[in-house]
């Protein structure tokens, strides 16, 4: 086996950065001219950022959003107006993303960069398309169907990377293949959790099977950041949960937007990366597995569920199944 195909291993190889370094940092240097990439939520917080780094090392990026009106003010408004391409997409929606894809690659030879980082956070519960729960459908299936859709264009580049954003909420839930839907007792942690673990176990099995073709694939912890994300949470849920005090202040550790993008930014333009992929990152490194008797076990590290790959490739075919779709069958 060559390296370049060889096993990465789940341990960190001393960047140089860290917890609090920027996006902006982190691209330093790094000439992305000519280069194609897709942001997912790319006009609100962490995707915001991780646009802005990409655009400034010369990116022609493209933003696929729900509401389009609303993503093409926000990047006027952040001056990216000129540079950046707004296209229609709802990741809730199968049949949208597939347009979406179709569009794009009728525009587009190739595809370098694919960020997956919209999401949603624990929503009241609510299901989509033939009954799947909503943030599983969206923060998992969306992407799993926008990946494979466009697929011809990312192993038409030779050397593309795909990062998707999990959390350290994948900690809360492994994939509840018995009751993947919550069709009995929703919890919307839980359902989060599950969708973050979901995110990490297809970086896994999507690099597992991309490899050969040149595409790499990483998981990111962004880190704690309060961005749109939280929309769903009372102030007194984000108190009780120490995120901040009464009077809004935030707990020591939080991350900028800025900062919080850096993880992104950094898996999927570091050099450092070449010929690695398939693994958890969080503080733009790779991360190391949970140490359980670690009192930060909860924040920091990558737990066993979320990086197996038996269950990356169960969790690949139920998707599959589900979706309709699977650029390698």
């Amino acid at each position: 086996m060559s390296e370049d195909l060889a096993e990465t291993l789940q341990h960190p190889l001393g960047s140089g950065f860290g917890h609090g370094s920027t996006a902006r940092e982190v691209i330093d240097g790094i000439d992305l001219a000519g280069k194609a990439a897709i942001v997912t939520g790319g006009y609100s917080g962490l995707g915001l950022e991780t646009v802005r780094a990409l655009v400034s090392a010369g990116a022609e990026v493209t933003v696929p959003a729900r509401r389009t009106e609303h993503a093409k003010e926000v990047l006027a408004g952040a001056g990216l107006g000129d540079t950046v391409t707004v296209e229609e997409m709802d990741l809730a929606d199968q049949d949208s993303v597939k347009a979406f894809a179709q569009r794009y690659m009728a525009g587009h030879g190739s595809l370098e960069i694919l960020i997956n980082n919209a999401a949603i956070m624990a929503s009241p519960e609510q299901h989509v398309g033939p009954g799947w729960e909503a943030q599983f459908a969206t923060n998992h299936l969306g992407h799993f169907t926008l990946v494979n859709a466009l697929w011809p264009a990312l192993s038409a580049s030779g050397n593309a990377r795909v990062v998707s954003l999990s959390s350290t909420g994948h900690k809360l839930s492994p994939i509840r293949f018995e009751d993947i839907n919550f069709a009995t007792g929703y919890d919307k942690w839980r359902a989060y959790g599950q969708a973050k673990t979901a995110n990490s176990l297809f970086a896994v099995e999507l690099d597992r099977r991309g490899r050969e073709f040149g595409v790499r694939s990483f998981a990111v912890h962004p880190g704690g950041i309060m961005t749109e994300l939280q929309r769903h949470l009372p102030k007194e849920e984000m108190v009780a949960a120490g995120w901040m005090d009464g009077e809004g202040n935030l707990r020591e550790g939080f991350k900028t937007p800025e900062q919080g993008a850096a993880t992104s930014v950094w898996a999927a333009t570091s050099p450092a990366l070449a010929g690695k992929g398939g693994v958890y990152c969080e503080d733009c490194d790779i991360a190391n597995p949970t140490d359980k008797d670690s009192p930060l076990a909860r924040y920091q590290g990558v737990d066993a569920h979320a990086i197996d790959k038996a269950e990356a490739g169960k969790l690949w075919d139920l998707s599959a199944e589900l979706t309709g779709i699977n650029a390698f069958a």
